[in-house]
C-alpha cells in the first residue's frame, strides 16, 4: 500500500470507530425488539442515532476522498468496489433464505442496481439498505458539485437542504410520489447517461452530465423519498459533516451553518406530526452530533481495540445483521417466551454470530474487493480537475 494511503487510513481511524458505534446502535435497535425489549430507550431513537452518525461520517469523508484524489473516475471506482460486493452478497443471502423467510413486498430489482430503491418507490431486500439510497444520492450530488467547481460551498448546501426539509414537510404529501416499475428504469438511464458524460466526456458534455446528476439527486430527494422531509434532512446532515471537515482545514471561518442545520432539522417534528417525536428527535440529534464532536476532538488519541475492530467490520455488521438475526431466531424460537437471563444469553449468542459472520465477510469479501478497486483506480488516466469556482466563499 502506498505511503499516502497508509497516512490517510491512519488519519481517519476515528471515523472507522464512529462507523462501528453507528452500526452497533442500529444492531441493538433491531435486537431490542426481540431480546429484552424493556431495556429499549424511549427518550431517543437508537436506530436513528446510529444512522445519523453514519451520515455525519459520510459527509465528512466522501468529499474529502474525492478532493484528495482529484479524479472523479478513481473516486467512483473506489466507491463501487467499497459498497457493491457486500451489497450483492447480502441480496444473494436474502434470496437464498426465501424458502424459510419470504421476501418483503414491492421489491424492484432495477431500483437495486443503482441502490436508489428508497427514493424510487421500492422496498429494499433488507431493512438497513434504505440508507444506501441516500449515500448514493449524496455521491451523485457531490460529483456534480465537484465538476461544476462549487463544491466548497458546503455551509450554503447544508442550510439549503435543512430549510428544504422543513418546506417539504408542509407542502408535500407524507409519502413519496414516485412508484411503479418505469421509474427505476428512467433513473438508471439518466444515471448512465449523466455519469458517463462526467466520467468520459469533456467540455459541454461533462457539464451537462454534472447538471443531470445534480438535478436527478435533488429531484429524487424532493419527490421520491419515502418520507419526503427526511430525505432533505439526511442531505443536510451529510453536508454538515462536510462543513466540519472544511472548518477543520481552515476553509471556513466559522461553524454557524451547523447551528442553523440543527435548529431546522429539529423544527419539523415539533410543528407537524411526523414519524418521530419532537423531543426524542431533539435528543437523538444532540447525541449523534455530540458523539461525532467528541470523537473529532479526540481524533489524535489511540482508538480502543474493540471499537477499532467494530469499525473494520461495521459495513458487514450493518448489511448482514438482519438476515443473520432472522436465521438465528428461526433456530432459537421467540426469545420473549424465556426469562430475562435466558433472553440475555440468547442475545449475546446472536451478537457473537453476527460479529463472526461479519468478520468473515470483511476478511474474504470486503478487503479483497477494496484492494482490487484501489489497483484499478491507480490505472486511470490523469485526474479530471473541477471547473474553477466563480465566487469566493468564506
Amino acid at each position: 500500500m502506498p505511503i499516502d494511503d497508509q497516512v490517510a487510513i491512519t488519519r481517519y481511524r476515528w471515523l472507522d470507530a464512529l462507523r462501528g458505534l453507528g452500526a452497533t446502535a442500529v444492531l441493538l435497535e433491531h435486537m431490542t425488539y426481540r431480546f429484552l425489549p424493556e431495556i429499549r430507550p424511549t427518550w431517543f431513537n437508537l436506530g436513528n442515532y446510529g444512522v445519523l452518525v453514519f451520515f455525519l461520517v459520510s459527509g465528512y469523508i466522501i468529499p474529502a476522498s474525492l478532493e484528495r484524489r482529484g479524479d472523479v473516475r478513481a473516486f467512483w471506482i473506489g466507491r463501487l468496489f467499497r459498497l457493491y460486493p457486500l451489497y450483492v452478497l447480502t441480496i444473494a443471502v436474502v434470496l437464498a433464505m426465501m424458502p424459510i423467510q419470504p421476501l418483503r413486498p414491492n421489491i424492484d430489482p432495477v431500483g437495486h442496481i443503482t441502490m436508489l430503491m428508497e427514493v424510487t418507490g421500492s422496498w429494499a431486500f433488507t431493512e438497513p439498505m434504505w440508507t444506501l439510497s441516500y449515500e448514493m444520492v449524496f455521491y451523485l450530488l457531490v460529483t456534480a458539485l465537484f465538476v461544476a467547481g462549487v463544491h466548497r460551498r458546503s455551509g450554503l448546501f447544508a442550510l439549503a437542504f435543512a430549510a428544504l426539509s422543513v418546506l417539504v414537510a408542509f407542502v408535500m404529501p407524507t409519502r413519496g410520489l414516485l412508484s411503479g416499475p418505469v421509474v427505476p428504469v428512467i433513473v438508471l438511464a439518466v444515471i448512465v447517461a449523466s455519469l458517463g458524460g462526467v466520467l468520459f466526456g469533456a467540455g459541454r458534455v461533462r457539464t451537462a452530465g454534472a447538471f443531470g446528476l445534480g438535478a436527478l439527486a435533488i429531484g429524487l430527494i424532493v419527490v421520491g423519498s419515502r418520507v419526503p422531509w427526511q430525505g432533505a434532512m439526511v442531505l443536510a446532515v451529510m453536508f454538515t459533516g462536510t462543513v466540519i471537515y472544511r472548518w477543520e482545514r481552515g476553509e471556513m471561518s466559522g461553524m454557524w451553518p451547523v447551528l442553523g442545520v440543527v435548529f431546522l432539522i429539529c423544527l419539523t417534528p415539533f410543528l407537524k406530526p411526523v414519524t418521530v417525536n419532537g423531543m426524542a428527535n431533539l435528543a437523538t440529534v444532540a447525541l449523534a452530533g455530540g458523539t461525532f464532536w467528541l470523537f473529532h476532538a479526540l481524533r489524535g488519541r489511540r482508538i480502543p481495540y474493540a471499537l477499532a475492530w467494530l469499525g473494520l467490520i461495521s459495513y458487514s455488521v450493518y448489511m448482514l445483521h438482519m438476515p443473520v438475526l432472522r436465521l438465528f431466531l428461526l433456530v432459537s424460537g421467540n426469545p420473549l417466551r424465556f426469562s430475562w437471563p435466558v433472553q440475555l444469553g440468547l442475545g449475546l449468542a446472536a451478537l457473537a454470530c453476527i460479529c463472526g459472520v461479519s468478520w468473515l465477510t470483511y476478511r474474504f469479501v470486503e478487503l479483497p474487493m477494496q484492494g482490487l478497486g484501489r489497483r484499478l483506480a491507480r490505472r486511470r488516466p490523469a485526474p479530471l480537475t473541477p471547473a474553477p469556482e466563480r465566487i469566493t466563499v468564506s
